[in-house]
Parts: C-alpha cells; structure tokens; sequence
C-alpha cells in the first residue's frame, strides 16, 4: 500500500490529539451519553466542514453548540427560523445615518452570520430566498449585501437543525444546499442510564460546566494539518468505489440502479476523504483506515442521496441502499 506523500511529526499529531481528547473530555462533561453525536461534530469541524443535526426538539442540539463554541474558543450565534424570516435578518443590512453637519451616509450592521459557529434552527422553516442567503456563506466563506462582498469571520462554521416529524409549513431543502453540509447526524433519544443522569443534573443548583482548552487559531492549525495527512491507496480508491457506486450507473449495486433518483457528487468524495483523516487525527493515528470509511460513510452520503417513488412502494430504505453499496465494497 502505498500512500500520498506528505510526512508529518509526530509531535504534531501527538498535539493535536491531546486538544481535541481534551476537548471531547469538556464538551462530556455538559453533554452526556452522545459521544457519537460529540466525535462527528468535531470531525466535521477539524474538516473545515459544516453539520445538518436532524433529530425532535429537546434532545440538546443548542446545548451543544453552545459547549462545543466555548470549548473551542469561537464565537457563536443562533438564528430561530420561520417562514417571515429575511436575508437581511442572517446577513445584515445597511442603514442611512445623519451626522450632526447634516451629511447622510450608509453604515452596515452586520447580521447574526458574521460569527464563527452558527447555529441555524429549523433550517427548512426559512424561505427558500432566505436559505439561499446562507449558500455563499457556507461555501466562499463570505456573503455579498448592496453589490458588496463582506468577508465572514475566520474559521466560520454552520450547525443547523431539522426536526425529521413536523413537516407542515417547512420548505424542504434543495439539493445545492444539502450538499453543502460536509456531514448529516442524527440525535437519537438517550437511553435510560443518560436520561437519568440528565434527569438529576440539570435539576439541580450545580450544574456542570466547560473550559475552554482550543482557540479558533488552534482550530485553524489543526485543520490545516487534517489536510496534510497521507492516505493509503486502498482507502482512496474505497472512498472513490462507494461514492461512485451510489449512482445508478453500470457496475452499481441493482437496489442502487433501480431506486436511487438523486445521486452523491464529487464533493461527497471530498468531504468523506476529509472525514476519514479527521477521524484519525481525533484518535491520535497518522493515516486512516477502511474502518474509518465504513463508520463515515452513512453520515455523508445520506443526505446527498434521495430514493424514487418507487422505493417507497417496495418498501426500500437509504439504509438498504447503503448496506448493499458496503456489501459490494466489502465494509
């Protein structure tokens, strides 16, 4: 197996990895039983990437972007959206000013996105019109308000919710935008023993709290050296076998050619590629492995995949469609 042919320290990957196993060690302390949910969300942040949580109200999502910002030193902001909510509400507006000569002049009052880690909630309650204002956001990292570009802060991350139940007066998702999102989670229920230690923590006059142990400047580093990361050759052509047999085309498993209607693109390959070195960076290793591939997969892919009318009527699930592709790829 050969492999790309950067060559890191291994004192910066020891480093590296020190922060971030302090910084799931934090981020554990106020939000309990979902390391899963935790890793993913740091693995996407240490990709440079942004996260669609999908999961009913009340499972922690605000509590945890609001511990993983503190921890990782970032400023944050949350928009609540709904049907009424306008551009000029996420990006910002200008507004005409008087001096006391009496000369008028235009001042721009940046909008909640000018952040490090938005947190956007009930994404699909937006109007299109104001879910395509965070489409420049989330991919050039800057917006464009009166014919201006306005730079947004740096690094510059966006966290939205869906609730997977409640659809009446929602605006689903284009598929442009859904692709923007390098990972898509889902917060299950807590089993008993965490609910039970929610139960008795959050009742109670000391609740815990969480340091600080990562800057944004040490955010910044860390994703720069993901990027530097080797990867074996078998994991890349993996990579590249699961992202292509998500489409229906010659070679593709049979559930894929008969029921998949949308299919994942280049930039999927992308994100998993930068997942998969993520993952390994939080665990301390210096390459990533098939494991790494199988365990990452599902989260990006699902939400760059859509099934026809026809899956429904048989009964097929992504999940189906999934498990077929890692069959025919042997994870």
């Amino acid at each position: 197996m050969t492999e790309t042919s950067t060559t890191l320290d291994e004192n910066e990957i020891a480093k590296a990895g020190a922060k971030l196993r302090a910084a799931r060690t934090e981020i554990g302390k106020v939000v309990f039983g979902q390391q899963k949910i935790v890793d993913q969300t740091l693995i996407s942040l240490i990709s440079g990437g942004h996260v669609l949580l999908i999961g009913v109200p009340g499972l922690a999502k605000t509590l945890l972007v609001q511990t993983v910002a503190r921890v990782m030193g970032l400023s944050n902001a949350r928009i609540q959206c709904t049907p009424d909510l306008m551009p000029s509400d996420v990006l910002g507006s200008e507004v005409l000013e008087e001096e006391e000569d009496g000369k008028r002049h235009f001042r721009f009052i940046e909008g909640p996105v000018f952040t490090q880690f938005l947190m956007v909630d009930e994404i699909n309650r937006a109007s299109p019109r104001t879910q395509s204002a965070l489409l420049e956001a989330m991919q050039e990292k800057q917006v464009t308000v009166s014919g201006q570009r306005r730079a947004l802060p740096n690094p510059f991350h966006v966290l939205a919710t869906q609730n997977p139940l409640e659809q009446e007066g929602t605006y689903p998702l284009p598929e442009a935008q859904l692709d923007r999102f390098l990972m898509q989670i889902d917060v299950d229920y807590p089993d008993r023993d965490t609910e039970r230690q929610v139960l008795l923590v959050t009742t109670s006059n000391d609740l815990p709290d969480a340091a600080q142990v990562i800057s944004a400047e040490d955010l910044i580093d860390i994703q720069k050296l993901v990027r530097d990361m080797p990867v074996g050759d078998q994991v890349v052509d993996t990579i590249l076998s699961v992202v292509r047999d998500a489409r229906p085309e010659e070679g593709a498993p049979e559930l894929v050619k008969n029921y998949v209607h949308w299919a994942p693109g280049p930039r999927a390959a992308q994100a998993l590629i930068l997942a998969v070195r993520a993952a390994a960076l939080l665990d301390e290793r210096h390459t990533p492995s098939l494991d790494d591939v199988r365990a990452l997969a599902q989260p990006v892919l699902k939400h760059r995949m859509a099934l026809d009318y026809r899956a429904r009527a048989d009964g097929i699930t992504l999940q189906d469609i999934l498990e077929s592709i890692f069959k025919k790829n042997g994870l």
